[in-house]
């Protein structure tokens, strides 16, 4: 390697053996001589969409969760305050990268027909990124629409290995088929490459880390390799040295850091998998064995993940759905006994909706984990986080009304100077999701964008006199 010449590493490399296949985190040797560190990045014009969603709306989405500012801060524009109770305080520090964007709808999670009532949790989920209305069926004539973050990956995901990925926390088994006539895709699926193909998710971190890094050619292999008890790293050690005697000394720290931040991962992987095998009582004995009993330590683990691919260029788009609506899982942590759904349902108590409010700050609190690590990962010019959009939300709004309106939605990140951040944007009432949506798309990539399920127009993800100077995509 001669990078005086301009010979230089391919942002493609890959350290492979034994069956492991590793990409490489953009390094200064990727980047031809006399060219700045941003150039190939530049040529490719992308920026990066994670998709979030959180099930069963928001103590904020009640009128009086809504008056007491529990998501939406009583000021727009740049000067809001996230009161003490805030379900966003845990992510102040953010601020900066934050859009809030408030009272919007998503009404084609309502009922249309009669026969459509009371099926609002088996509709939501597909309806958050499609903001289509389902079709009500249990056969595979399943329809809906083609969700946001397909439409990224269809136009900026096929050079990478991985278009997409798929990622849940919760697993669903509701014993022979879902309710009110509604196919399960529609509970269990963000992602949708068509109106009638769901993609599913994956709960276990150890798949993951396997669909990245495709350690082993088969299960046997993978299984075999595991007892072992080596890292999937020994079996390219050859590789990583050989590598790193090539590069320059900056590329080299680079490099022991990406490999050791591997290494852990997969060590914290096998702690979690020696744990739930070990005979000892379980908090979630239906989970699978690589599955964490615990919230907060699943959730690292799969941010982590996400960051990896994102990091290497393995996959440009990520859809992550952190429940599923109905859980009866309860978070201690948060302050509250309660499950989830049972929080959910408040009865306008003030008291019960603060329950509520108490478990929706501490689950969306999980997110400063993965905002952090975006931040303080450079990559060329700038961090993942300024190179990446981040949706956070909801298509149920007042979880205790199976209602939709005044949705909650959050957009983080900066997509390479697209999104200004630091902005609480409240929206006309009737305001549909969708609107902001379109907004989004044509920001990151999608000029053309027109319409997306219900829209009826678009909802500015910026103030109207910082349009005129706001970013395009550029890396």
């Amino acid at each position: 390697m001669n990078l005086i010449t301009g010979k230089h590493l391919s942002r493609r490399t890959f350290m492979q053996g034994a069956g492991a296949s590793v990409a490489l985190p953009l390094l200064d040797a990727m980047v031809p001589a006399g060219r700045a560190a941003a150039a190939p990045l530049k040529a490719a014009r992308f920026a990066r969409l994670v998709c979030i969603e959180e099930s069963m709306g928001v103590a904020g989405s009640s009128d009086w969760g809504d008056s007491r500012h529990l998501f939406a801060p009583q000021a727009t524009g740049r000067g809001f305050e996230l009161v003490a109770d805030s379900q966003l305080k845990p992510l102040e520090t953010f601020r900066e990268y934050m859009t809030i964007v408030s009272n919007t709808d998503c009404r084609s999670a309502e009922a249309f027909r009669a026969e459509e009532i009371g099926g609002d949790h088996d509709r939501t989920t597909a309806v958050f990124l499609t903001q289509a209305h389902p079709k009500q069926t249990q056969g595979s004539d399943m329809f809906i629409g083609t969700s946001i973050d397909q439409l990224h990956a269809q136009r900026y995901g096929r050079e990478t290995v991985l278009p997409s990925l798929e990622l849940c926390i919760e697993g669903i088994d509701r014993g022979g088929g879902c309710a009110y006539n509604y196919h399960c895709a529609y509970t269990t699926s963000l992602a949708w490459a068509s109106p009638n193909q769901p993609l599913p998710a994956i709960r276990e971190p150890r798949v993951v880390f396997e669909r990245l890094f495709g350690a082993g050619d088969t299960a046997e292999d993978r299984a075999a390799r595991r007892r072992t008890d080596r890292s999937m790293i020994d079996w390219i050690a050859t590789e990583v040295t050989r590598l790193r005697k090539t590069l320059g000394a900056a590329d080299q720290v680079a490099l022991d850091e990406y490999v050791e931040h591997i290494r852990e991962i997969e060590r914290r992987i096998q702690l979690v998998e020696a744990r739930n095998t070990s005979g000892e009582e379980r908090e979630m004995p239906e989970a699978p064995s690589g599955v964490p009993d615990s919230f907060e330590e699943h959730m690292q683990l799969m941010f982590d993940l996400q960051l990896l691919a994102l990091q290497t260029d393995l996959t440009r788009v990520i859809t992550f759905k952190t429940g599923f609506d109905q859980s009866n899982r309860t978070f201690p942590e948060s302050g509250t006994t309660k499950s989830v759904h049972g929080a959910s349902h408040h009865g306008n108590v003030p008291e019960d909706i603060m329950d509520f409010n108490r478990i929706n700050r501490y689950r969306l609190g999980q997110l400063a984990y993965f905002l952090e690590k975006m931040r303080d990962t450079v990559e060329g010019d700038a961090s993942l986080l300024d190179k990446t959009a981040i949706v956070w939300g909801s298509a149920m709004a007042d979880g205790n009304l199976h209602n939709h309106r005044r949705a909650p939605l959050l957009v983080l990140g900066r997509a390479n100077g697209a999104l200004p951040g630091g902005l609480h944007l409240r929206a006309p009432e009737g305001t549909p999701m969708a609107n902001a949506f379109v907004s989004l798309m044509r920001k990151i990539g999608h000029p053309e964008m027109a319409t997306l399920g219900d829209s009826d127009g678009v909802f500015p993800l910026d103030l109207p006199d910082e349009a005129a100077t706001g970013g395009g995509i550029s890396a």
